[in-house]
């Protein structure tokens, strides 16, 4: 489909409202779903980290028990 100017192209033939309200939804979800992930990203990983260090801890208490 061929426009005749910008302002054709942004109308899309009377539907350019549903079009890019359409469009900016979709980008403002996507947006939602990677900030999400980020978000729950880095709490996974402090929470593997406290994990590790809570590990490391009880292996440094029974050796210390044992010797």
């Amino acid at each position: 489909m061929q426009f005749d100017s910008f302002s054709d192209f942004i109308a899309m033939g009377g539907y350019g409202f549903y079009v890019w309200l359409s469009f900016g939804t979709c980008a403002l979800i996507l947006l939602g779903i990677l900030i999400s992930s980020l978000r729950d990203t880095k709490r996974i990983m402090a929470s593997v980290e406290q994990q590790v260090a809570r590990e490391a801890r009880i292996k440094k208490a029974k050796q210390e028990q044992t010797s």
